[in-house]
């Protein structure tokens, strides 16, 4: 299938790993010009930087940084047609999950909130005038299934999420009648860095459960979390579901949050 994305202009946050890195190399692969933001490149994205594909390396959690980097796009390629907000997850400094309401300052808040939806909001205001100078464009906004399942779990996290979800509603009320589409798509979870660092999710689940890594990403995380399909999900595959989204063959989809959760939600 056609996506009809050649020389589209697309703009990816947090884009050096992870589902922003799938996105970014699947944009690439359908003919668009990606940017490509985050505070540093890495191996995998070094391979694809060249004419069609450039990294910014920004720090999305200045006040400035989402509109500096949507404006390297401007100055790269002349214009923005595709704004995918994926930069999201532990702030800074932050380790996940964190498990009570109890284990959060105001600071704590602050962080999250400034990182999953302000940089999110300071980037679609940065993004909406360059596209409707260009007659239309797409936004997809990443979420998390934990703005539909409330948890005691990264409470802050999910109300940072369910934030997005809102504002994407907004948004494509507001915009849609001008061309541009705005939808979110609500992860479950990821075999991203975020779970397989060196300190991250798994590792902190098997202190948590007594377990180890290996069999936490392998299949503990997974049937504690109760996924349908048994195991977690690939970055690529939220990435498939983010460029169709993005595609010109998605022109009547906005609005929406789509869930690709292995299973996870539950209720109709």
């Amino acid at each position: 299938m056609d996506l009809q994305l050649q020389n589209r202009v697309a703009v990816v946050t947090g884009a050096s790993k992870g589902i922003g890195l799938a996105t970014a190399r699947t944009l690439h692969a359908e003919g668009a010009l990606v940017v490509v933001v985050s505070r540093r490149s890495t191996p995998e994205l070094a391979e694809l930087e060249g004419d069609r594909l450039v990294h910014v390396a920004m720090d999305l959690t200045a006040a400035d940084g989402p509109a500096r980097a949507v404006g390297a796009a401007e100055r790269a390629f002349g214009g923005v047609d595709i704004l995918v907000n994926n930069a999201g997850g532990p702030p800074p400094g932050a380790v996940l999950p964190r498990f009570s309401f109890n284990a959060l300052d105001d600071a704590d808040w602050h962080a999250m909130l400034d990182f999953n939806l302000m940089a999110t909001v300071r980037a679609i205001r940065a993004a909406i005038p360059l596209m409707l100078a260009r007659g239309g464009g797409a936004i997809v906004n990443i979420s998390s299934t934990l703005a539909h399942v409330p948890s005691n779990i990264n409470v802050d996290y999910g109300v940072a999420k369910a934030g997005i979800a809102n504002l994407t509603k907004a948004l494509s009320e507001e915009f849609g009648p001008q061309g541009i589409r705005v939808n979110t798509v609500s992860p479950g979870p990821v075999v991203t860095p975020w779970w397989t660092e060196e300190g991250g999710a798994a590792d902190v689940l098997a202190a948590a459960t007594g377990s180890d890594r290996d069999t936490v990403l392998r299949s503990g995380a997974a049937d504690m979390m109760q996924l349908t399909t048994g195991r977690l999900i690939e970055p690529q595959e939220i990435a498939d579901m983010v460029v169709l989204l993005c595609s010109p063959r998605s022109a009547s989809t906005t609005g929406t949050d789509v869930l690709v959760d292995a299973g996870l939600r539950k209720a109709v």
